[in-house]
């Protein structure tokens, strides 16, 4: 009989959508309670992704703490672990974050701005690493990527990144060959972080809606 995979965690990274917190650069698209409405959505349908991938546990951590109405209410109705995220850079709460559920096995991290992302991409982001990668990333468009996995810790990719930049990837890639890891790359995504990324959002969730009208 073949055994089961190895279960992996897959942590989300989520800000309460708090207007004034949450999506600031949509706010001249959206105001700001719009772009806390977006927030909230793309949140929710980034932990409904996480849990239909059926790889393992899924960890939320929030900011700015777990105790936002918000995310309490979705710790009722869904099976998440909250945790707070740490003070520090995006590279500091993302490391703490995989350095929590790398010792329970393999770790995926993503964020919340990628409404493209699928249980499917999760499942091939895992896929990469039972097979022999150290790390998995999947690209985002902009110069970013939208998921990163590992089997433990690796703070030389996160230290002294130029956060929200197009640079990103490439020095995540140029430093993951300086360490000596074995980096796999899926397919680039795109993600939802200006005005002008909108229409896409748009176009996808009105052809999901369709969809679930038709059906």
């Amino acid at each position: 009989m073949k055994a089961a995979p190895t279960p992996l965690t897959v942590a989300v990274l989520a800000k309460a959508p708090v207007p004034g917190l949450a999506k600031t650069r949509l706010i001249p698209a959206l105001g700001a309670a719009g772009a806390a409405r977006l927030q909230r959505q793309f949140t929710q349908r980034t932990l409904r992704t996480a849990l239909r991938s059926g790889l393992g546990p899924v960890a939320l951590w929030c900011a700015p703490d777990a105790q936002h109405r918000f995310f309490q209410a979705l710790q009722r109705v869904l099976p998440v672990a909250l945790h707070n995220q740490p003070s520090g850079d995006l590279g500091q709460r993302m490391l703490t974050a995989l350095a929590a559920a790398s010792p329970q096995g393999p770790v995926l991290l993503v964020g919340t701005d990628c409404p493209a992302l699928s249980p499917a991409h999760l499942q091939a982001a895992a896929q990469a690493l039972r097979q022999g990668a150290d790390v998995v990333c999947q690209a985002a468009e902009d110069g970013g990527y939208v998921l990163i996995g590992m089997h433990q810790p690796q703070p030389v990719l996160f230290a002294d990144m130029p956060w929200s930049t197009a640079e990103v990837m490439a020095r995540t890639r140029t430093r993951a060959q300086g360490a000596g890891l074995r980096l796999h790359e899926l397919p680039a995504l795109w993600d939802v972080d200006n005005p002008e990324d909108l229409p896409r959002w748009q176009a996808l969730h009105e052809s999901e809606t369709q969809c679930n009208d038709v059906y």
